[in-house]
């Protein structure tokens, strides 16, 4: 029987040395990072409290803390100075539990909140039967116009008018141009609605000042997930100007939706804000591209990629029409991607393919014209692993410090 060891390493050397990763929510660390997760900080506990507690004050909940607590505040410093924000947190677990205190920050029950419907790549997690259901709050979702794959602005301030919901939330799975935010922000303000804007998967173009800027447009806040556009661990974090908001969100996390942060998985996204400090614009500018490249490829090779009359996409994933797929080349977006995997080609089976990764590892545009081929060779059923192995052997991880 092969132990949890043998299991690792064989992942790590197909996954890390001889794949080539095209998942849009998925991204490679830094080799400082993964040493920061196998840390020691991964074992402990800080919990900063500053209240009585059986006739004395309780300055922390634990002792030895001096250096987690540095951490963390360095972490904060980095989001907050890379965001350009007034606050920021990093102790969500996840996007997804940035999202639930949000919510909960904002919303009461019986409330109503704006979200993307996921038939157009809305967040399932926003999604009635999720966590609006969960928190008792009305779901009513945005007009979105699908030939430009963005929310329709004058439809949508208007029936935020209409509605007077306490949330609008803007933000998505399936995202390829960014929203107009400045439309929505006078609606939301007549309204009395907080408008918030979920970038998880944009959160590294967004650094990187490649995508759009949320909080420059209107937002009053950002969130979203620090492992996919964005190279970090997987978590969340939270930057916003508005002392309220971030004061009631941080509120909504200690002994509400989590209790331990772990504080590794803080101290390595804060070594991944410091990486994206340094190298930050200049990969989001190149994930653009090679994302606009591989779109230009893929239709080269009669793969059905929508929004052609938009250059294909302006962020990090390209998408594939579905029907297309299967009136072309007899395959769903699931067969598509087991023939893709079985040449050593990762994608998701929802027909979206990102260049995050790739560009991680050094792809430039020149490149993409080779990873199309292997794409459609595989698609079609042929064997390009070899094709595939040579490819990768090419790419090391950029955009890093030196090990």
């Amino acid at each position: 029987m092969r132990d949890v060891l043998d299991l690792v390493a064989k992942h790590d050397e197909w996954r890390l040395r001889r794949t080539i990763n095209l998942i849009p929510s998925e991204n490679v660390t830094s080799e400082q990072v993964r040493s920061i997760l196998a840390s020691d900080l991964g074992d402990r506990y800080t919990l900063p409290w500053g209240k009585e507690w059986h006739g004395y004050v309780i300055e922390n909940s634990y002792r030895g803390t001096r250096y987690l607590d540095e951490v963390e505040a360095l972490g904060e410093r980095l989001a907050r100075e890379v965001f350009r924000a007034k606050h920021a947190t990093l102790k969500p677990l996840s996007g997804h539990l940035a999202g639930m205190m949000l919510l909960a920050a904002v919303c009461a029950r019986g409330d109503r909140i704006m979200v993307l419907d996921s038939r157009v790549g809305g967040y399932d997690g926003y999604m009635p039967e999720y966590m609006p259901r969960m928190l008792g709050l009305q779901v009513e979702f945005l007009p979105f116009d699908e030939s430009e794959w963005t929310v329709d602005p004058r439809a949508a301030a208007e029936r935020i008018a209409a509605s007077r919901p306490k949330l609008v939330l803007i933000g998505g799975s399936f995202i390829v141009f960014p929203h107009n935010l400045r439309a929505l922000r006078k609606a939301c303000d007549e309204a009395g609605a907080v408008l918030a804007y979920d970038g998880s998967h944009v959160l590294g173009l967004i650094a990187g000042g490649a995508f759009q800027d949320p909080l420059r447009e209107g937002a009053d806040v950002l969130l979203g997930s620090t492992h996919k556009s964005f190279f970090g661990p997987q978590g969340g974090l939270v930057v916003t100007d508005r002392e309220d908001l971030y004061s009631q969100m941080v509120e909504n996390f200690t002994w509400r939706v989590a209790d331990n942060a772990h504080w590794h998985r803080i101290a390595a996204t804060a070594q991944a804000l410091l990486e994206t400090r340094a190298f930050g614009k200049d990969y989001a500018r190149q994930v653009v591209r090679n994302a606009q490249a591989l779109g230009r490829e893929l239709e080269k090779r009669d793969l059905p990629v929508k929004f052609a009359h938009r250059g294909y996409t302006k962020s990090h994933q390209v998408h594939l029409l579905e029907a297309g797929l299967m009136k072309r080349w007899g395959i769903d977006p699931n067969e598509f991607s087991v023939r893709l995997e079985r040449n050593d080609i990762i994608v998701d089976s929802v027909a979206r393919i990102g260049a995050n990764e790739v560009t991680r590892m050094g792809a430039k545009e020149s490149d993409m014209e080779g990873i199309a081929d292997l794409i459609a060779g595989a698609a079609r059923g042929e064997d390009t692993r070899e094709g595939v192995s040579a490819l990768r052997k090419g790419l090391s991880l950029s955009y890093a410090f030196p090990a």
